[in-house]
C-alpha cells in the first residue's frame, strides 16, 4: 500500500496559511491498515476524508474496499492531482472542492490529516468538530505536543480518544521559513469513536 500510496504526488503549491504537509505514503498506509484490519472500519463502510489534499487517504480507503469514498479538499490544484491518481490507481472517490464544515450527512468513518493550528490558531480543532458530527468513527493527525490539550478537549466534548500510533512525520522544504532542507514533526495518530 504504501508503494501504491507513493504515486500520489504531492500537494502542487502548498500554502502556508493552509498548513498543507501531505500525509507521508508510509504512515498513511499504516492508518489505513490499522483502520481497516485492526479496528474493521473501512472494508465496505461509507468513508469521508477531511483536507483530502491530493488524495493519498481517500485512494487508499477505496482500494481497501471501502463502500464508498467522499474527499473533501478547498485547494483546487491539489484536487486535480487526487483525481489523476484516482484514475490511474484505478480507485473510486467523489472528490469534492469546498470547504469542510460545510460538507453535511454522515459516513462510517471520517480520516484526516487537518491543519496542525499552528498559522491559525485551532484549526485542527475545526476540523475535529466537523469530523465528530459526520463520522461515527475519527482517524486524525496531531502534533504530539497538543495531546493532553486534545484529550482534555475531547473529554470536555463527551468522547475518549485513542492513540493507535506515533509516528515522525518527515516535512520537506516547503516554506521560506523552513530552515533544513527536511525536518519531523512527531505526531500522535489518534482514533475517536462516538460513545
Amino acid at each position: 500500500m504504501a508503494i501504491t500510496l507513493q504515486s500520489v504526488s504531492p500537494h502542487p503549491n502548498p500554502k502556508v496559511a493552509l498548513e498543507q504537509y501531505t500525509t507521508p505514503a508510509d504512515l498513511a498506509a499504516e492508518i489505513l491498515f490499522t483502520a481497516c484490519y485492526v479496528h474493521d472500519d473501512i472494508q465496505g463502510k461509507r468513508v469521508l476524508d477531511l483536507g483530502t489534499g491530493t488524495g493519498r487517504l481517500a485512494i487508499g480507503a477505496s482500494i481497501l474496499g471501502a463502500e464508498y469514498v467522499v474527499g473533501v479538499e478547498l485547494d483546487g490544484p491539489s484536487l486535480r492531482l487526487a483525481c489523476i491518481a484516482e484514475k490511474s490507481l484505478r480507485a473510486e472517490v467523489d472528490f469534492v472542492l469546498g470547504e469542510v464544515a460545510t460538507i453535511r450527512g454522515s459516513v462510517d468513518t471520517v480520516l484526516m490529516n487537518p491543519p496542525f493550528g499552528t498559522k491559525k490558531a485551532h484549526a485542527d480543532i475545526q476540523f475535529l468538530q466537523c469530523a465528530l458530527r459526520l463520522g461515527k468513527v475519527v482517524y486524525s493527525i496531531h502534533k504530539s505536543s497538543t495531546r493532553e490539550f486534545l484529550k482534555r478537549w475531547l473529554r470536555q466534548q463527551g468522547f475518549n480518544c485513542e492513540r493507535i500510533m506515533a509516528a515522525e512525520m518527515e516535512i520537506p522544504h516547503l516554506f521560506a521559513f523552513h530552515r533544513r532542507s527536511r525536518g519531523s514533526v512527531e505526531v500522535d495518530v489518534i482514533r475517536i469513536k462516538q460513545p
